[in-house]
């Protein structure tokens, strides 16, 4: 009951949508669908198999636009800020990927996100008007908060159904970020994008569009487990889209790492553990090994992880292992090797099989040679191929698996010591996706890191593999509802959140380390996090939206004078690395007035200048230098000369 009369348009809308839903889209009439079914002017303009939205060339506009914002370092909200490789950045992610796009460019082995599903309930930033003028969306866009960080909170708001752009406006926002994303991977990256029902559809076709439909892996089905209130069918799955930057050819895939896009077989170490109990207990009769460790598999329940690897019921000096079909294949050949092969204990001649033999006699012979053939108690039984479970531990992932989702939600608030997010990525599903293509010191990140979980599972992942990934974390500041039970607890947005989850897994296990350190045998375990806000640029030159006729004293002074009066030499560097190309993480030393980047391949000098200062910069040895122009003013002639001995040394030389 609304209090309205009846809206008459609405009503015969709704039922002749009831009787042809096809002619509608996004809830309104779409001319050409209804020319189509009614008519015979049936004329679709631009056919093609393509994706198509109201906003996309918006949407791509807000793509090409470039940025001139950076990032502000946070070291008193970091955690070994100055050693650590880890990043968390907190802005609008859409700013922050274009920030870090010649920096993080190729640089990203994994990406993982969990965006918005579009559910018709949830807040996301994206253009609510296709019509306005490139002014008022150069304002809109330009939101800040008090203290100047670029917010956005303009474009962030609720995608209600009730919008004749729904799907639209989901679209606009994930297309920019998804293409951005994609120059950060490496060509050897992966994505995994986290969705529901609501947008897998249109989701699988803008990410064929971005990245190639030939670059599709597949879409895992997460089973989380049945949902009671439901009126229908209990939808308790999701789906995690996966696509690759590229796909390797058939040599390149040989050149792979064997681990990769392969689990280790659960339960496997169990029955380890038992061979190994069995061998001693039998003191090595192989036959009576057999015979417990079959024993032993009939005993569990059909749901232990090892029952999946019952056939393995053989054992032997070098392991646990099958017998497998030494038959020759029915592919119709009927020329299959057949010779004789002896009984090592009867001496007599087993029989041939009917198809003939896998192997030709030289290959036969060699394998019998490694003791590698299983046999029968006697020559009456065709012997078979010994295949061990230690040389068969990987298996390609399953695309559909269970796991509870309601058990994240508890470990996270064990964590916290209280309910401060609701629906947290799982950390195992995580590190499931990790564990299929992530090795030492390769990046991971997520641009939509909500409570932060994809942190947690890279400091667990490395705490257990015993090597150091790192994580790239972006998350808006979004300001949490107040009188909410996080709220309360004294978070004021999602980031606050984030950052806290991370400094208390850090926490948790460095007192792991101090009680056991024989456990943590990786010295170098990376326990910190750098903290970055976006923020404007530092420099006046490069905040040109700030410049109109009517304030030429400031262009001037821009020119003259180019950073802003407010700017700390911290804030600077970090700006002009990133503009220079180079990573967050990359290390940084200070060498008297000027500071050295990544081992000297970069050197900075923001406080003075002078000859001396000079020869040092030069003696370095520096592929590049950049320095402030204002700290020549008054020495022209200083200017000159430095530009000159530069060029001789062939250092690429930069004044701002």
């Amino acid at each position: 009951m609304t209090g309205e009369s009846l809206n008459i348009l609405q009503d015969n809308l709704e039922k002749l949508q009831a009787i042809f839903p096809d002619i509608f889209s996004e809830g309104k009439i779409d001319l050409e669908k209804f020319k189509a079914t009614f008519t015979d002017d049936i004329n679709f303009a631009n056919e093609r198999y393509v994706l198509n939205w109201a906003g996309k060339s918006d949407a791509f506009k807000v793509l090409q636009i470039p940025t001139t914002s950076t990032l502000k370092p946070q070291p008193e909200q970091s955690i070994n800020f100055d050693t650590t490789e880890n990043v968390f950045i907190e802005g609008e992610n859409l700013e922050v990927l274009k920030v870090l796009q010649k920096s993080y460019y190729n640089k990203v082995k994994c990406i993982i996100i969990d965006p918005p599903y579009n559910t018709g309930s949830d807040s996301f930033i994206y253009p609510d008007s296709f019509k306005e003028n490139k002014a008022d969306y150069e304002k809109r866009i330009g939101d800040k908060d008090e203290e100047g960080y670029l917010m956005k909170e303009g474009m962030f708001r609720k995608n209600s159904k009730d919008s004749g752009h729904f799907h639209s406006n989901w679209l606009s926002m994930m297309y920019p970020r998804l293409f951005l994303a994609k120059n950060l991977l490496r060509d050897d990256g992966v994505i995994f994008v986290h969705i529901d029902d609501n947008e897998v559809h249109n989701l699988r076709l803008l990410m064929n569009e971005i990245f190639g439909e030939e670059n599709f892996v597949a879409s895992f089905i997460w089973d989380g487990g049945r949902k009671n209130d439901a009126k229908k069918v209990s939808v308790g799955h999701e789906y995690i889209l996966v696509f690759v930057k590229r796909n390797t050819t058939d040599k390149e895939e040989t050149e792979e790492d064997i681990t990769d896009w392969k689990e280790r077989k659960e339960g496997i170490d169990e029955i380890y553990s038992k061979y190994e109990l069995f061998s001693k207990q039998h003191n090595q009769n192989w036959e009576l090994v057999s015979k417990a460790l079959q024993e032993w598999y009939k005993g569990l329940k059909e749901s232990h992880p090892s029952k999946n690897h019952e056939h393995y019921k053989f054992a032997d000096e070098k392991g646990v292992y099958f017998a497998s079909d030494l038959s020759g294949p029915d592919d119709g050949r009927k020329n299959r090797p057949r010779y004789e092969v002896i009984h090592p204990v009867t001496k007599k001649p087993v029989p041939v099989p009917a198809r003939g033999w896998r192997w030709e006699k030289p290959r036969m012979d060699a394998e019998l040679k490694k003791g590698r053939v299983h046999f029968g108690t006697d020559e009456s039984s065709i012997p078979n191929a010994k295949v061990y479970l230690k040389e068969n531990e990987y298996q390609a992932p399953s695309s559909v698996f269970y796991k509870d989702r309601r058990s994240s939600s508890g470990s996270l608030k064990q964590l916290m010591g209280d309910k401060v997010f609701d629906f947290p990525k799982d950390v195992s599903v995580t590190k499931r996706l990790l564990n299929l293509i992530m090795n030492d010191g390769d990046i991971a990140m997520d641009f939509f890191a909500g409570s932060g979980t994809l942190a947690e599972t890279v400091l667990e992942f490395n705490r257990e593999k015993k090597i150091n990934t790192k994580f790239v974390l972006i998350q808006l500041p979004e300001p949490i509802e107040e009188d909410s039970r996080p709220f309360n607890a004294g978070y004021k947005t999602i980031s606050d959140i984030s950052k806290e989850r991370i400094k208390r897994v850090i926490q948790k296990i460095d007192k792991e380390k101090n009680e056991k350190p024989e456990l943590f045998d990786n010295g170098n375990l990376d326990l910190g996090f750098k903290v970055y806000k976006l923020s404007a640029s530092n420099f006046k030159i490069w905040r040109g939206s700030e410049i109109t006729n009517e304030n030429l004293v400031e262009q001037l002074d821009a020119f003259t004078n180019p950073v802003k009066a407010e700017s700390k030499t911290d804030n600077m560097l970090f700006e002009l690395m990133l503009k220079a190309g180079y990573l967050l993480t990359d290390k940084v030393k200070t060498k008297g007035k000027f500071f050295s980047v990544k081992d000297g391949e970069l050197i900075i000098a923001l406080e003075e200048m002078n000859q001396q200062i000079i020869d040092s910069i030069i003696k370095a040895l520096p592929q590049k230098v950049i320095t402030l122009d204002n700290l020549f003013t008054g020495n022209d002639q200083l200017k000159t000369n430095t530009v000159l001995q530069m060029k001789d040394a062939g250092i690429d030389f930069k004044t701002i």
